[in-house]
């Protein structure tokens, strides 16, 4: 069932409209693929594809915990989470974009 679920993730990735428009990469291309090699296990793919999305999901994970929960430390970790994803985006953006061409 897993695997199936999987097979059809991979097969229904969506297309990137900016890149598709534009011929560049958006700074949010290749979370998908990420994704998927996280959900297959591959954790250092994942990381090298978008560097962004385990800071992401702890954050969302956490935004949600710390909804129901108040952790009195929820809302400064979740400022160092959201800024260490923008930093992890732009950073590797610039860097996707200054290889492509």
């Amino acid at each position: 069932m897993w695997q199936k679920l999987l097979d059809w993730l991979e097969n229904h990735l969506t297309t990137c409209t900016f890149q598709k428009h534009f011929g560049i990469a958006c700074p949010g291309c290749g979370f998908q693929s990420s994704l998927l090699a996280l959900l297959k296990g591959h954790i250092w793919e994942s990381i090298l594809l978008y560097p962004a999305l385990l800071p992401i999901l702890s954050m969302l994970l956490l935004f949600t915990l710390h909804l129901k929960f108040k952790f009195s430390w929820g809302a400064t970790t979740l400022k160092y989470l959201f800024f260490l994803s923008a930093l992890l985006i732009v950073v590797s953006y610039a860097i996707k974009i200054s290889f492509q061409h």
